[in-house]
């Protein structure tokens, strides 16, 4: 049991620092490609790569009737309305901003999971949620304790995490009849059908003129790929054994791993305060385990 148990950690933190990495890769594509654009080949990559993994390995599964509509409605929220949100979200602000911004989607799922999957959380849960939110503060506000991002990227980005919460519960209710690999695959390939026709009615034209180079093709594969693909089936892994609530606090793991990535890769600069704001990150993140460690030892 301990040793599952670590293996399902293991899961979500490297799905968390992909998705931390994924802010970055999108930033730079943003220079020369529109969100929409970027989430169209993005999710096309990966549908292609994920559906020959299935036909390699005969993985495929037959989707119940009963299911067609709950397939297509988280898809709906995530890719479709979620990856809209995000990208706009950093075309907006930054990538260490938007990872923040997302970063809260574990104060809000837990109401939702509680609401709707009748799932407990214990007061050190709750302990670790909020000071994560006050790390989660410190970082977006400026010296000044001003806002440091524009109003537009963070009502993106806050559309993006409600989209996420509600992919979640959905998820939740697919995961418990479908495989993991199998259900990404599937959700990225309805997300993609849904991101189409915006794609060749208002981004055709602007991607023809793009000549991608080196970076641009890294960047693209590795949010098909890392991100869309694999980073996706590690979540779906590690929700299916700690539930959404504890699987999505995590989350707060993202701006950590944005904000180096950003530093390195890009250049954004990471000052005392959005490093004071990690540390408490990590501390309410710590917190919010503290009780599921003491009972494995």
């Amino acid at each position: 049991m301990k040793t599952t148990t670590s293996y399902t950690y293991v899961a979500a933190v490297v799905s968390m620092l992909l998705w931390g990495m994924s802010f970055v890769w999108t930033a730079i594509l943003l220079k020369d490609y529109t969100p929409i654009t970027i989430i169209f080949l993005r999710l096309g990559i990966s549908s292609a790569f994920m559906f020959l993994i299935l036909w390699l390995s005969n993985a495929f599964q037959r989707i119940k009737k009963e299911h067609f509509l709950l397939f297509f409605m988280s898809a709906l929220f995530n890719p479709f309305f979620y990856f809209i949100g995000e990208n706009y979200g950093v075309m907006y602000t930054s990538p260490t901003i938007s990872a923040v911004i997302i970063a809260t989607i574990p104060l809000v799922a837990p109401i939702a999971a509680w609401f709707l999957l009748k799932e407990r959380l214990s007061r050190l849960n709750i302990l670790g949620l909020i000071v994560s939110f006050m790390g989660i503060i410190i970082m977006l506000v400026n010296s000044s304790l001003k806002l440091d991002a524009d109003p537009k990227g963070i009502g993106a980005l806050l559309f993006a995490v409600m989209s996420a919460v509600f992919y979640s519960i959905a998820l939740k209710k697919l995961s418990d009849h479908y495989k993991p690999f199998f259900l990404i695959a599937v959700q990225n390939l309805i997300g993609m059908i849904y991101f189409l026709p915006l794609f060749l009615w208002f981004e055709l034209d602007n991607f023809r003129m793009v000549k991608p180079n080196g970076e641009m093709i890294f960047s693209l594969f590795s949010l098909a790929i890392l991100c869309s693909s694999f980073a996706f089936v590690l979540f779906t892994i590690a929700m299916r054994s700690i539930g959404v609530a504890r699987v999505n606090v995590f989350s707060n793991l993202i701006p950590v791993f944005t904000g180096i990535f950003s530093y390195f890769v890009i250049g954004e600069q990471v000052g005392s305060q959005k490093i004071m704001g990690i540390i408490i990150v990590i501390s309410g993140l710590f917190l919010s385990q503290l009780k599921k460690r003491k009972s494995l030892i």
